[in-house]
C-alpha cells in the first residue's frame, strides 16, 4: 500500500492519546484502518507537562495502531488545544497604491501578515488567522475580494492565539517518538471536521467538544468559522468532584460516572444506591444515585454555563448571528447520560450529540464512530485534505516547470505565472517554523 495515500492523526489528549491511520476510499470517504490509544499522563488540562511520559504513551498509541493497521506510521498530524488558547477579534485595513489594477492575492497576504504585528502578551503567538468578511472602499459584506477594484481594502478577522512554547513541546514529544510532524491543526477545528454537516455551519451552530481536561468551543456561521475558545475544565473535574464527594478512588469515581452518572438528579429515585467495595479490608461504600448525578450536575452547568458565556460573546443572541443550528456536543464528555436535556435546559437552543461519522466510510467499526474519537477522525480527515493539496501543487510545479522548457528562448520576456494556489494558512507555515526550530534546537 502507497504510503503517501494514508495519513495520521494524533490527538494528544489530557486523558489519552490516539493514534488513528486513515485513507481515502474511492467514495472520497475516509476509511479507517488502524487505531492505537494510550492513557495519557503527561498532559494537563491538554497542555504538555511531562514529555518522557507523552513520548512513551504516543509510542504506545502509535505501535498499536501499526499492529492493527499493518502500516509503518512515518509523518502524524497533531493537535493543539490547552487552556493557553484564546481568540480574538481584529479588523485592520491596507491602502493600495494603484487602485487601476484588481485586488489579488498579494493584497490579501499584506493585509493577512499586517494582523501579524499585533501586539501579543509575552511568549504568545498568532496561530491562526482567519478572515471573516471584506470591505473595499467601504462597501461592506464582500466574501470574495480578489478580482474586484478599490483604493482601501479592510477586514474582520478572527485571530487565534496561543503559547509558542506549549506547540513546540508537542511537537518535540511527536520529534522524540520517532515520528515527522505532517502538519499541525487546531482541535476544535480538527473535531468540526468530523461531526459538522455543510449544512450546519452555513445555518450557524456551535460545536462542543468536551474533553477529559479542556472543553473546546468552535462556533460556525455561513461556513465560515466566527469563534474559538477552549475552556479549561473537562470530563476529569467532574470525576474528581466524585472522587472527593463520596470518598473514593479515581478509578471507582471514573467508572461511577460513566457506569451511572447522570447530568440530572430529578431522574434517580430515592432509594437507588450502588456499593462500592472498600479499600483492604474496610466496608464497603453506599452510594446513592441522586447524590452521584447532583455532584455531577453542579459541575456540568458550571461547564455549560461557561461555554454559553463564550457562545454569547459571540454575538448569538443578535439576530443576524443566530445560530440555528443549536449546539453540537462530541468528546467523551459527550457519553454522559441527560447532558443534551441539561444544554437545552440552560441554553435554550436545539442540542444534538454529534458522531465523527459525516466524513467516515459506510462500514467503519461502532466504535470509532463515538464521540470519543472525534478529533482523532478530524485530525486524520485534515491530513488526507494537507496530502491532496501537497499533490496537486506538485503536479502544477511541474506543469510550470514543463511549460518554461517548452517554451522557446525569444519569448524569455514573459514570466510564465504559477497557477492560482490555495492560500496556505497559517497553520502549516506555523508547522513549518516548529519543525525548523526542532531541527535546529538539537
Amino acid at each position: 500500500m502507497e504510503n503517501n495515500k494514508i495519513s495520521v492523526g494524533l490527538d494528544v489528549g489530557t486523558t489519552k492519546i490516539v493514534a488513528m491511520i486513515g485513507r481515502k476510499n474511492e467514495y472520497g470517504k475516509a476509511e479507517i484502518l488502524g487505531i492505537g490509544r494510550a492513557k495519557s499522563l503527561g498532559v494537563h488540562r491538554g497542555v504538555v507537562n511531562n514529555i518522557t511520559q507523552t513520548i512513551q504513551s504516543i509510542q504506545q498509541a502509535v505501535q498499536e495502531a501499526e499492529a492493527e493497521s499493518g502500516v509503518k506510521i512515518e509523518e502524524v498530524t497533531v493537535g493543539i488545544a490547552g487552556q493557553h488558547i484564546r481568540s480574538l477579534q481584529h479588523s485592520d485595513y491596507i491602502t493600495r497604491s494603484n487602485s487601476e489594477l484588481v485586488i489579488d492575492e498579494e493584497d490579501i497576504d499584506r493585509l493577512i501578515n499586517q494582523v501579524h504585528k499585533l501586539v501579543m502578551l509575552p511568549g504568545e503567538e498568532i496561530i491562526h488567522v482567519l478572515p471573516q468578511e471584506y470591505k473595499i472602499d467601504g462597501q461592506a459584506e464582500i466574501k470574495e475580494p480578489i478580482g474586484m477594484y478599490g483604493g482601501r481594502l479592510e477586514a474582520n478577522f478572527h485571530v487565534v492565539v496561543g503559547q509558542v512554547s506549549s506547540i513546540r513541546n508537542i511537537g518535540r514529544c511527536v520529534k522524540s517518538s520517532g515520528l515527522e510532524l505532517e502538519g499541525i491543526t487546531l482541535e476544535p477545528l480538527a473535531s468540526a471536521n468530523a461531526v459538522l454537516s455543510q449544512e450546519e455551519k452555513e445555518a450557524g451552530v456551535a460545536l462542543i467538544d468536551i474533553g477529559g481536561g479542556t472543553t473546546d468551543l468552535a462556533v460556525f456561521k455561513d461556513g465560515i468559522i466566527r469563534h474559538t475558545a477552549v475552556i479549561p475544565f473537562g470530563g476529569n473535574v467532574i470525576t474528581e468532584d466524585i472522587k472527593e464527594g463520596c470518598s473514593i478512588i479515581e478509578k471507582q469515581a471514573e467508572l461511577l460516572k460513566i457506569k451511572f452518572g447522570s447530568a440530572w438528579p430529578g431522574e434517580n429515585k430515592d432509594n437507588e444506591i450502588v456499593s462500592i467495595p472498600g479499600l483492604r479490608g474496610r466496608e464497603p461504600k453506599e452510594i446513592t444515585l441522586k447524590n452521584l448525578s447532583k455532584i455531577i450536575h453542579a459541575r456540568v452547568v458550571e461547564i455549560v454555563e461557561q461555554v454559553y458565556v463564550e457562545i454569547k460573546n459571540y454575538g448569538h443572541e443578535e439576530q443576524k448571528k443566530k445560530l440555528i443550528a443549536g449546539i453540537v456536543l462530541t468528546g467523551g464528555g459527550a457519553q454522559l447520560k441527560h447532558l443534551k436535556q441539561l444544554v437545552e435546559y440552560i441554553t435554550g437552543m436545539d442540542t444534538r450529540i454529534g458522531f465523527p461519522n459525516e466524513h467516515l466510510a459506510g462500514d467503519s467499526d461502532e466504535e470509532i464512530a463515538s464521540p470519543l474519537y472525534a478529533t482523532a477522525v478530524g485530525l486524520v480527515m485534515d491530513g488526507l485534505k494537507r496530502q491532496e493539496r501537497k499533490r496537486i501543487e506538485k503536479a502544477e510545479a511541474e506543469e510550470a516547470a514543463d511549460e518554461v522548457i517548452a517554451s522557446s528562448p525569444e519569448v524569455e520576456e514573459e514570466v510564465v505565472k504559477p497557477p492560482k494556489r490555495e492560500r496556505r494558512t497559517f497553520l502549516d507555515k506555523l508547522t513549518e517554523r516548529v519543525k525548523d526550530f526542532l531541527d535546529n534546537a538539537e
